[in-house]
């Protein structure tokens, strides 16, 4: 016999797996057809349910893709988590913007938006403290703009993959790009005394 403890715990569980799946399948829906292709709908049908059921987990097409855009921060925001080596760090958010472009996309006009930026980057004081201190130890004289610094880092890094494949070498396949990134960042990581030689 089932307490009456369990069942609600099971029925969250399954809410929450839900909810994950959808998240993820709307992300790929993205992937394959833009954002603007994205409806309660389209992801009813993408799931085999129905449209009530997406709207029991987001009231509407909106939290939807507010959903979407949280996911992809902690998708990119998994990658500067201490957890990793840095070049794994590196290498996971270049992979994530060449596969990701329409998520990108939403992202970057989410970061570009006006509001608090921990919205977008919920990791950016971390980042900016880690960037004063390294820039302080290397000139204590002139230490240089630790934020400044911080969102030339996180442009390049969420930009500079999509431009490079698009414009530059649109035939170069995604490892190749990995690798010539990975290098890059870690020289400019070094010239702001954030990786050590």
């Amino acid at each position: 016999m089932t307490s009456p403890e369990a069942a609600p715990q099971r029925r969250n569980k399954a809410f929450e797996e839900t909810h994950q799946e959808m998240i993820e399948t709307a992300v790929r829906l993205i992937s394959e057809t833009g954002v603007e292709a994205l409806s309660v709908s389209a992801l009813a049908r993408a799931m085999n349910v129905n449209r009530t059921t997406v709207y029991y987990h987001f009231e509407s097409r909106e939290a939807l893709i507010a959903a979407v855009k949280a996911w992809s921060s902690e998708q990119l925001a998994r990658a500067f988590l201490p957890i990793t080596g840095q070049e794994e760090r590196i290498d996971h958010i270049t992979r994530f913007v060449l596969e990701q472009p329409e998520l990108i996309k939403l992202w970057i006009e989410d970061f570009v938006s006006a509001g608090d930026i921990h919205d977008s980057y919920p990791h950016w004081d971390a980042l900016v403290n880690g960037a004063r201190e390294s820039l302080a130890a290397e000139d204590p004289d002139h230490p240089g703009d630790a934020e400044v610094f911080c969102i030339m880092l996180l442009t390049s890094a969420i930009v500079g993959p999509r431009v490079f494949r698009n414009r530059v070498a649109p035939t170069q396949d995604a490892e190749s790009i990995v690798a010539r990134f990975r290098t890059e960042t870690q020289r400019l990581l070094r010239r702001g005394g954030l990786l050590k030689p």
